[in-house]
């Protein structure tokens, strides 16, 4: 497994408003812990040593003392101005240890991705980056229909078709086409898919983006309707 990752922490929280109390997303408190503490949590499992968070300017003292204690030594990378996601990742990568693959994620969400599954995926297939794709959640409810009668009502399930969940392995070669400035998934991976050089490993378990009040209540529930995880996550 690899020993370190890269945690994506630049987001506002503007979608959150006053739910956020005024915190960088990736620290609102989700269940009593900050939403990228139950992340650390799971990159601890899957035997990540060493996580270092690309927060924005001023921000690198409250990360500091909000992931402390938590089994997993923790970097910051305070981006003296705002990056974009790619170019986030690109400048949290010099705060490596050591060369070679590294797993990034987004800071604002809750899932049980295997990483360990990823990383030998993409090492399998020779990528250059390989990511996590995921079915997203409909937000609408169905309406069930013979013919032009309906018959019933079903809570919304999940849209046919596969979208990135921001999780990813990412090669050196991958890390030095990132852009500066900018994101990743608009310039840097459909450069590497028209090459044959992406890769995408399917996932099929928890997805809980937080950026809505309406998330940040979902993800509360589902933790407290699961006390135990992440124990029983998969990793």
């Amino acid at each position: 497994m690899l020993r370190e990752a890269i945690i994506l922490a630049g987001g506002k929280a503007e979608r959150l408003g006053d739910a956020a109390g005024g915190l960088p997303k990736s620290l609102v408190p989700i269940a009593g812990r900050p939403l990228a503490a139950w992340q650390i949590a799971l990159l601890g499992r899957a035997g990540v040593e060493r996580v270092i968070v690309s927060c924005g300017d001023g921000a690198g003292k409250d990360f500091a003392a909000a992931l402390l204690g938590l089994g997993v030594e923790v970097a910051i990378a305070e981006e003296p101005e705002r990056l974009g996601r790619g170019g986030g990742i690109r400048f949290a990568a010099h705060e490596r240890r050591e060369s070679g693959d590294v797993l990034a994620l987004n800071g604002d969400e809750l899932l049980d991705v295997d990483f360990a599954a990823l990383l030998e995926s993409h090492r399998a297939n020779g990528a250059s980056a390989t990511i996590t794709v995921a079915h997203p959640k409909s937000p609408f409810g169905v309406v069930e229909l013979e013919s032009d009668r309906v018959t019933g009502f079903a809570e919304g399930g999940t849209i046919d078709c596969w979208v990135s969940c921001g999780v990813y392995v990412l090669g050196e070669e991958a890390i030095e086409r990132l852009p500066e400035r900018g994101d990743h998934e608009a310039t840097t991976f459909p450069e590497l898919a028209s090459e044959g050089r992406l890769r995408g490993l399917r996932h099929e378990g928890i997805w809980l983006t937080v950026n809505t009040p309406k998330d940040l209540r979902v993800a509360d529930d589902y933790l407290a309707e699961n006390p135990g995880w992440p124990a029983g996550s998969r990793g």
